[in-house]
């Protein structure tokens, strides 16, 4: 994918400071599945899926904590920084999506709030909680702030035999996704049915997950001037490396599909393909028929 470097007021670098006040331990919805490889005994299963509990940390910072936006005065200046690539090309495809989803939303006449990223290594305070690397990538509808951990871009690679830049835009389109839903209220109905109808809880959060997949793919649609051979298909592979199924066989040896809650891996690439092939929000309707 090609792409230029671009600066934006709705990026935070937790590395040069900047921290969210948080509670203790909660349940981050919006994530992008991967919990299941690295904690998933001891969170899936043991909670029964949805939004998945993460452990608390109680002062990534080490105790210096500022306002989102403040530079640390200890903050690596941006030519020394070992990640200044992987968070240029971040905030170049957070700002991009921002930038379709704004256009789509304005143009059919709803209202559209910008969402904030937040890169992080280690831990950060969010406003659903504290969270650790190993929840992976996930948005929060309380502060509407997508979280990247910076770490996870190797995660892809080596654990989940997802790497490329493209891959890498497939998960923050993902949680972008998880950004329109909340703005379209989609995330609050979901939550309403699920406090209904307990029983339905991992059915609906797959069909929620899945249409954050497949408005991933409508933003893929956007972009297809910029796309080079193979980057669609580091995407699907991305998608594919993300399924329930998948997951669960890696970490566990076995599947389980009542306790899914993303989706299967044949889903996920499914409804990104839909997505990127229609470039219509409309054909994402995830919440009617078959999956």
């Amino acid at each position: 994918m090609r792409w230029k470097r671009v600066q934006s007021t709705d990026v935070i670098d937790q590395r040069a400071g900047g921290g969210l006040p948080g509670g203790g331990r909660v349940a981050i919805p919006g994530g992008l599945g991967i919990t299941g490889i690295l904690i998933y005994l001891a969170i899936s299963l043991l909670s029964g899926g949805g939004g998945s509990a993460v452990g608390g940390v109680d002062d990534p910072f080490g105790g210096s904590a500022q306002a989102p936006g403040v530079q640390s005065p200890h903050g690596i200046p941006a030519s020394q920084d070992p990640d200044r690539d992987l968070k240029d090309f971040s905030v170049y495809v957070f700002e991009r999506t921002q930038q379709v989803w704004q256009k789509t939303l304005t143009d059919e006449g709803k209202p559209y709030q910008h969402a904030k990223l937040v890169l992080y290594r280690g831990g950060v305070q969010t406003g659903c909680g504290s969270a650790t690397s190993a929840v992976g990538p996930f948005y929060c509808p309380a502060d509407q702030r997508v979280y990247l951990d910076l770490s996870f871009y190797g995660d892809m690679q080596n654990q989940l035999g997802a790497s490329g830049d493209f891959a890498w835009a497939y998960v923050i389109a993902h949680e972008m996704g998880h950004h329109v839903q909340q703005q379209l209220g989609t995330s609050d109905q979901v939550s309403t049915a699920q406090r209904d109808h307990p029983d339905q809880r991992n059915q609906l959060s797959v069909r929620l997950e899945l249409q954050a997949d497949c408005y991933a793919g409508v933003w893929a649609k956007t972009v297809y001037k910029e796309l080079q051979p193979g980057d669609i298909e580091e995407a699907m592979t991305a998608s594919r490396a993300v399924g329930d199924d998948r997951l669960q066989k890696q970490a566990t040896g076995s599947v389980n599909p009542d306790t899914f809650t993303h989706g299967t891996s044949a889903q996920r690439a499914k409804w990104f393909k839909r997505g990127q092939q229609s470039g219509q929000p409309a054909d994402c309707d995830t919440f009617s028929g078959d999956v």
